[in-house]
């Protein structure tokens, strides 16, 4: 059972979490809402990048190499592969091709919001989760449980799992 003091200390970190985590949070929103627009050019600068690479690579070696998503071939001669954002020169081993990327400031935080395991960033991302889910949790015992505020946010949490739930389903 909740009691007032157990309320006040959950009310008083979570506040003081909340406070903590502003920035972070903003920075994954932005980032997130950047990222529902990745297959567009919103915001996006189109840079131009010579590697230098292996002489005479095939075209799926190109493709490795390069790690562009969209690699399609267009023309293919004894010296040159022409590629969609550009051209490799067999003889010398020469890649020139252009890529859009957001400008370095919005292209680390979206490297934020998208690190996997491979990446340091990842332990921020375990924090802020889990700091995440402490401020679902901590919210039902920021109220005793007799009061109407208790039982009215018990009611908005069924229904945002249920509207999270339904959106997944049709999705």
């Amino acid at each position: 059972m909740t009691t007032q003091k157990t309320a006040l200390a959950f009310r008083k970190y979570h506040r003081l979490l909340g406070f903590f985590l502003a920035g972070i949070m903003m920075i994954y929103a932005i980032s997130g809402v950047l990222l529902i627009f990745r297959e567009t050019a919103f915001l996006k600068y189109e840079y131009q990048i010579e590697k230098q690479l292996s002489p005479n690579l095939s075209s799926n070696e190109l493709r490795e190499t390069l790690g562009l998503k969209r690699f399609r071939v267009l023309e293919k001669t004894d010296k040159t592969v022409v590629f969609e954002a550009g051209r490799y020169d067999k003889a010398t081993g020469l890649a020139a091709y252009s890529v859009e990327q957001y400008p370095q400031p919005l292209q680390k935080m979206v490297v934020l919001h998208k690190a996997t395991t491979n990446s340091p960033l990842y332990f921020l991302n375990i924090a802020f989760g889990a700091c995440l889910l402490f401020f679902a949790v901590s919210a039902f015992f920021m109220f005793l449980p007799k009061l109407p505020a208790y039982k009215t946010g018990l009611k908005v949490a069924v229904a945002g799992a249920l509207f999270a739930v339904i959106v997944v389903l049709l999705a």
